[in-house]
This record gives structure tokens, sequence and C-alpha cells, in this order.
């Protein structure tokens, strides 16, 4: 079965990662109780010196690292059923007003599988 991944890189404060974690966290049960497969919050702490490289690509400031997430799901179309009940849910819930990260810097995508164990 092919699987379906949303997977995000995520420029953050090293100062902000413990509310960050707590963020995630709370991701991770919301996607869990709806039906993603897998959820990963992975904080980079060894960035590689081949290629452009995750550092130079999210243009990291002094006091910053990044996150790479990625949530994975049965197909595409799972993905679409898992996140619309998650937005439903959050929908009702009272968001924080500030994030951990900027925004403005967040990156995402969504991605077919062509390889897996």
């Amino acid at each position: 079965m092919a699987h379906y991944v949303d997977g995000f890189v995520i420029p953050i404060k090293r100062k902000n990662l413990r509310a960050y974690k707590k963020m995630a966290t709370w991701g991770c049960r919301i996607w869990m109780k709806h039906g993603a497969l897998n959820y990963y919050e992975c904080v980079i702490d060894d960035f590689s010196k081949h290629g452009l490289g995750f550092k130079k690509m999210c243009k990291l400031k002094s006091g910053e690292t990044a996150v790479f997430a990625f949530i994975i799901y049965k197909s595409k179309a799972h993905r679409n059923q898992v996140n619309k009940k998650v937005m439903k849910e959050m929908g009702k819930m009272e968001l924080p007003t500030k994030m951990p990260f900027d925004m403005q810097r967040f990156a995402m995508a969504g991605c077919k599988a062509i390889v897996r164990s």
C-alpha cells in the first residue's frame, strides 16, 4: 500500500522549543486520534555539511534551529479525511494567539511516498 506524507520544516528559536513541544504533543494526540498512521516532530541537532543543508535553506539566525516534522497516512484521500476531522475539532477549541515559531518561515508539503520499507 502506498502512503502519503505531510512534511514540515519549521525554523524556530531554541528558547521556544519547550512551548513548541507542548503544542506538538497536543498535535500528535489530535492527529493520531483521527487516524494518522504515524506522527513525528524532530528537532534538528546535526546540520549536514552536504548539499545546501537545512541550516542554509532555512536561513537560520543565531539562536535558532529547525524542526523537521511529518505525518504519515494511508493515502492522500485518507490524509484529507483525517485533516477534515482535525480541523473540525480545532475549530471548536481555543487556539493559541501566538505561535512559538514564525508562520512566515514555516514550510509544508504533501508528498506521495514512492519508496518505503
